[in-house]
């Protein structure tokens, strides 16, 4: 236990280069804090004693910002860079050097049952305000970009942004995509299409209807 304790402020050093010293990284870093608060309450997990982890995972929510449930399965040297806003779901398992910025959610989708939370494999990067929802893997060394939500399994070594997430790296190559401008979507257009065309129906409704009115007259004539 001292030794991860140890690795997990070792990591911070390396990571962010505003830490001056180990008084400073102790007493004032929350994501150090929240990841010790975790693993004193994944401990109590493990044995079932389910209520007291809970609240020693509740009250790290309240000074740190960062809920992270005590079922979560923390690899070692686990970084969670400013932090505020992190959300990481029960059933998710994170391995080593991964690191994590604010805002960062690694939750479910609401629809499954069981496992229903990401796996973050080893020296990972979630990016400020990335969300990673369901049962999905994100591979060793992947990267995803600040503010992509990722829906679907991300293999190793891949570089993946946007909404819904898409890799635009994969193992150092650039991964090329067809942009054909005058097929992207035009919400705007495709509602005045549609306007257009109940214009058109209610046109030749009105028509129709002149019509009968036309017949009527001629035959009360």
């Amino acid at each position: 236990m001292f030794r991860k304790l140890k690795e997990d402020i070792e990591v911070v050093f390396e990571q962010d280069p505003a830490a001056r010293n180990y008084f400073e990284v102790i007493l004032t870093y929350s994501g150090l804090h929240a990841v010790w608060a975790h693993r004193i309450a994944h401990a109590f997990f493990k044995r079932k004693m389910f209520f007291i982890a809970r609240v020693i995972s509740q009250v790290s929510r309240f000074f740190t910002g960062i809920e992270i449930h005590p079922g979560a399965k923390i690899g070692r040297r686990f970084f969670i860079d400013h932090g505020m806003g992190v959300v990481i779901g029960e059933t998710c398992e994170i391995g080593n050097n991964v690191t994590v910025f604010q805002g960062v959610t690694l939750g479910g989708t609401g629809k499954e049952k069981g496992k229903r939370h990401p796996t973050i494999q080893d020296n990972a990067l979630i990016a400020t305000g990335a969300k990673v929802l369901g049962s999905i893997t994100i591979g060793e060394n992947s990267k995803v970009g600040a503010g992509s939500v990722v829906l679907k399994d991300v293999p190793a070594n891949s570089t993946v942004v946007g909404i819904p997430g898409k890799i635009v790296i994969q193992d150092g190559v650039k991964v090329k995509r067809d942009l054909n401008h005058h097929e992207m979507p035009d919400p705007t257009g495709d509602r005045f299409v549609e306007l257009e065309n109940q214009i058109a129906r209610l046109q030749n409704e009105l028509l129709l209807l002149k019509e009968r009115k036309k017949i009527d007259d001629h035959s009360s004539l």
